[in-house]
């Protein structure tokens, strides 16, 4: 089936509708990586280099995608991973976790994103909340409390970020508030895409940079940028905090962030119950491998103790059933699924979703396997030197991910 005007097959055309929609400024910023693009490039290339050894004969009639993350039951291995502030439409994270509570399946809310917990918990009971360690430890236990009250299942805590001035390498200024000044500075990108504009008064309001997750009771909410100064001015969290944390949660705990063993081995020794190996979508170190070369040293090392989740350069079906063979649980997107809520709202969330259920389904019966939990390392084929790093891909100078 072709791709028609309310639906697309695939998840390239998802981030090309959202590029023709969105403001340069939006778009960009969706788009950039840290420094000259190497590991953001490197997440999604990586995966081509994995190849399929299909079986025929005997293939399964009916094929099984449901599994179990932190608890969760869901019915396809797909996660959407929280990302910050989420201005591409109106509806924003609630449109997003709408449409992964129709796909059966959990919605990461960041601590920076747009939202409040509360408002996304109703929309999709399956949130799972994630945090960064800023503030002392009196502010972070109050943010965790009030997830928990909100009814969150699980903590996420992100560790694969570093305060580095050129990280988002080709991303465009952000404006801390959208006051007269500001708006004045980008109505010439609005002008240029009157749908994108049109949508938000529709929705009577403007693109709010507030993160009304990192407010304390009675306080106003911080923009994102005063969250990431005090976040900046935190001293990062040692094991033993993160130690703190998942007892003062009390709940199904992920660190997000691993790729390496030996921190994926300590993650195991605090208590937590998932470990996300993923490198925060390329805007971590520049030159790290792509998440998918370094998840099977991760497996080897503590995939019979924790849940491995694969969090980086998804964008097929195939992707994510190449993941799963080689030890994930499960995969996290981003980029994916906010082309997708650029594209058409909730609608184009719950298509990316499908897109990427069809493209599983589809591998699931090329390697004759009726479930996730039969597919195994022997299903792929794999260069001998594929766990090694980022290859010198000519496009690394100008980040531009594989889209097709």
């Amino acid at each position: 089936m072709a791709s028609t005007a309310t639906w697309f097959e695939t998840v390239a055309e998802a981030q090309r509708r959202a590029r023709k929609r969105l403001p340069p400024s939006v778009y960009g910023a969706l788009l950039a990586g840290t420094e000259q693009g190497i590991t953001m490039t490197d997440n999604s290339r990586a995966f081509d280099e994995l190849g399929f050894r299909p079986q025929v004969g005997d293939q399964p009639s009916e094929r099984d995608q449901a599994t179990t993350v932190l608890g969760q039951h869901i019915s396809l291995p797909v996660l959407l991973s929280p990302t910050g502030v989420q201005a591409v439409h109106p509806e924003a994270e609630v449109a997003a976790a709408r449409a992964a509570a129709a796909a059966g399946t959990a919605m990461g809310l960041s601590s920076f994103g747009s939202r409040a917990i509360e408002d996304v918990v109703q929309a999709n009971p399956q949130t799972f909340f994630q945090t960064y360690w800023v503030g002392d430890r009196d502010r972070i236990a109050r943010r965790v409390e009030r997830a928990k009250a909100a009814g969150a299942k699980a903590l996420i805590v992100t560790l694969d970020w570093v305060f580095d001035s050129r990280r988002d390498w080709g991303s465009p200024p952000i404006p801390e508030r959208l006051d007269l000044k500001a708006m004045a500075r980008f109505a010439p990108e609005g002008v240029r895409r009157p749908r994108y504009m049109l949508g938000w008064l529709r929705h009577r309001h403007l693109p709010d940079l507030t993160v009304p997750n990192m407010a304390d009771p009675g306080e106003d909410p911080p923009t994102f940028f005063q969250a990431y100064g005090e976040w900046m001015q935190t001293p990062p969290p040692t094991w033993e905090d993160l130690r703190w944390l998942r007892e003062r949660w009390g709940g199904p705990f992920m660190v997000k962030g691993v790729t390496r063993p030996t921190d994926a081995r300590k993650a195991v020794d605090i208590g937590a119950d998932a470990i996300s190996v993923s490198n925060h979508g390329g805007n971590n170190l520049d030159g790290a491998p792509g998440s998918i070369r370094v998840l099977p040293s991760i497996v080897d090392e503590v995939g019979d103790e924790i849940e491995v989740l694969l969090d980086g350069g998804v964008r097929r079906g195939l992707d994510a059933v190449k993941a799963i063979a080689l030890g994930a649980r499960a995969v996290m997107i981003g980029r994916p699924y906010l082309w997708g809520l650029a594209a058409n709202g909730q609608a184009g969330v719950e298509n990316v979703l499908d897109v990427l259920r069809s493209g599983i389904d589809e591998a699931l019966f090329g390697l004759g396997r009726a479930s996730l939990a039969d597919l195994e390392p022997g299903d792929l084929t794999m260069p001998s030197d594929f766990t090694l790093g980022p290859r010198p891909y000519p496009a690394a100078q100008t980040p531009r991910p594989r889209t097709a």
